[in-house]
């Protein structure tokens, strides 16, 4: 993307981004690929000998969509970045010790007589179980099995999708090479400060510690928790949810990979948080998320070891982290993206998506040299509802449990939710019904997590009490086997990895 005249005489020219790792370069891919972005100049400055958290190795399906917008063939992914398929998550041990379920991506039966299948739990046509069986995602995931996005018979099936695991180290160099190919500049060295315009207090340039000067005229801060430029700026203070959110460390290793390639998450709630294990190509994820005011981080490390599958191909690496953001994520012309812009701990596998969806709605907001105002707002507004309503999902976990093995779990029974969920949850315990203002975790994402910790609600949609009783059980029975006959004409989970990685070849 060589510098070229502008189309519009005050629109922005240079980009600067502070920081590489996934979020940095996801950043300049986008920029390098969106349409009508051709005069842009984008400079990435990283600082090679820093190393990344390294740890986001599971996705939600909003990365294909990504991956897809910036020309990224999902063979070529597959193959460099040792990837496998993600339908979705099993929780074990999180509602009660040796309860289990299963958060699919895509869609169940959404209407079963005009209403949401959901309601038929309360009437008794339907159980937990039931309603698992109508998604193909977790009817494939039990099974081993990956489907395909679009059923043979839609009347009766409805849609499957899917996100990835995969090696995140591996990710960022693709993406650098994939940016640089296409015309960003990548420069390395330290940054050691900032020059401000004295008028405005505008970001001029980002200065390095070799005495150069990056001049531009929007910054992305994809910095990481460090937050090197949008931490300078003047009264952004922190929001701090660790209250609702506790955790504060993750320890992670890797191990060899052993036994099957299943192609979901596993989470496993533990005595101070819980533990992940995500199974890629050529080894196995695992970490262990948790509250430093319960639990140390030799036991930590220590329980993580012992639930490994396979030997540890490294020693536990222990990372500290604090839960909220920053009260304006676009400051000025900066704009942070990823850690630099806040953090919610890994449980549904978020970081990726808000970093990348940062950059997008970016685009879609890209501002003039002047009058960017009602465009930061409208940027921080919608990038700001994003985190609130992932906190809300990932507290769901937590405050809707019956643990009371240890005082972490006790505690966090005590722990009034936000106002924002305990809204969502009146409506759902008393009426059955789904907040109706989502962004990615829609219905079904909410229903299954509701669910499965142990909520259901005590009213239903009065349209129900005009369906047969014997007629919802026949059209669930038949449902269920609609799912369970589609799921099993599609191929094993390693079987479809291998036919990816062969078509990059």
């Amino acid at each position: 993307m060589a510098e070229a005249a502008s189309p519009l005489p005050d629109a922005v020219r240079r980009v600067v981004i502070v920081g590489g790792g996934t979020t940095g370069w996801s950043a300049a891919a986008a920029l390098a690929t969106a349409p009508g972005m051709g005069h842009l100049h984008v400079t990435l400055v990283e600082t090679p000998d820093i190393p990344t958290i390294g740890v986001g190795e599971a996705t939600i399906p909003h990365i294909r969509g990504f991956n897809a917008a910036i020309g990224l063939d999902e063979a070529r992914f597959v193959a460099n970045t040792g990837a496998t398929i993600k339908l979705g998550i099993r929780f074990d041990d999180w509602h009660r010790r040796g309860a289990r379920y299963f958060h699919p991506f895509g869609e169940t039966v959404r209407r079963i007589g005009g209403v949401d299948p959901h309601h038929h739990l309360v009437r008794g046509q339907m159980t937990a179980d039931d309603l698992a069986a109508l998604s193909p995602g977790a009817v494939a995931a039990a099974t081993g099995r990956v489907v395909d996005a679009s059923p043979p018979d839609p009347a009766m099936v409805e849609r499957a999708d899917y996100a990835y695991h995969f090696d995140a180290g591996r990710y960022a160099p693709l993406l650098r090479d994939h940016a640089v190919a296409r015309g960003v500049v990548r420069v390395t060295g330290r940054v050691a400060g900032i020059r401000r315009a004295p008028a405005d207090g505008m970001v001029e340039a980002v200065l390095c510690d070799d005495g150069r000067a990056i001049a531009g005229d929007l910054f992305l801060d994809c910095s990481g928790f460090r937050g090197l430029l949008i931490g300078d700026a003047p009264d952004n203070r922190f929001v701090d949810w660790s209250h609702w959110l506790p955790c504060d460390r993750a320890v992670a290793a890797p191990c060899a990979r052993l036994g099957e390639l299943v192609p979901f998450t596993r989470s496993t709630a533990d005595v101070a948080g819980w533990r992940w294990r995500i199974p890629l190509q050529h080894r196995t994820g695992n970490g262990h998320v948790y509250c430093s005011a319960f639990l140390d981080d030799t036991a930590a490390a220590d329980a993580l070891l012992a639930a490994m599958d396979g030997p540890p191909l490294a020693d536990p690496r222990v990372i500290p982290f604090r839960t909220g953001h920053r009260d304006r994520v676009w400051d000025g012309n900066v704009v942070a993206l990823g850690l630099a812009a806040g953090f919610l701990e890994p449980l549904e596998s978020t970081s990726i998506y808000l970093a990348q969806k940062g950059a997008l709605l970016l685009l879609d907001l890209f501002p003039g040299r002047q009058g960017a105002g009602p465009l930061r707002d409208e940027y921080n507004r919608v990038m700001l509802d994003e985190f609130a309503q992932i906190r809300d999902f990932l507290v769901l976990h937590y405050s809707a449990t019956t643990r009371d093995d240890s005082a972490f779990w006790r505690a966090r029974r005590g722990m009034p939710p936000p106002d924002s969920l305990s809204a969502r949850l009146a409506l759902f315990e008393n009426h059955g019904v789904l907040w109706q203002h989502q962004r990615f975790f829609n219905e079904v994402s909410w229903r299954a997590v509701l669910i499965g910790q142990g909520i259901v609600p005590r009213g239903h949609d009065p349209r129900l009490d005009a369906v047969p009783e014997d007629w919802a059980r026949s059209a669930i029975a038949a449902a269920r086997a609609a799912t369970r006959d589609w799921v099993a004409r599609y191929a094993g989970h390693a079987e479809t990895v291998a036919a990816i990685v062969g078509a990059a070849r």
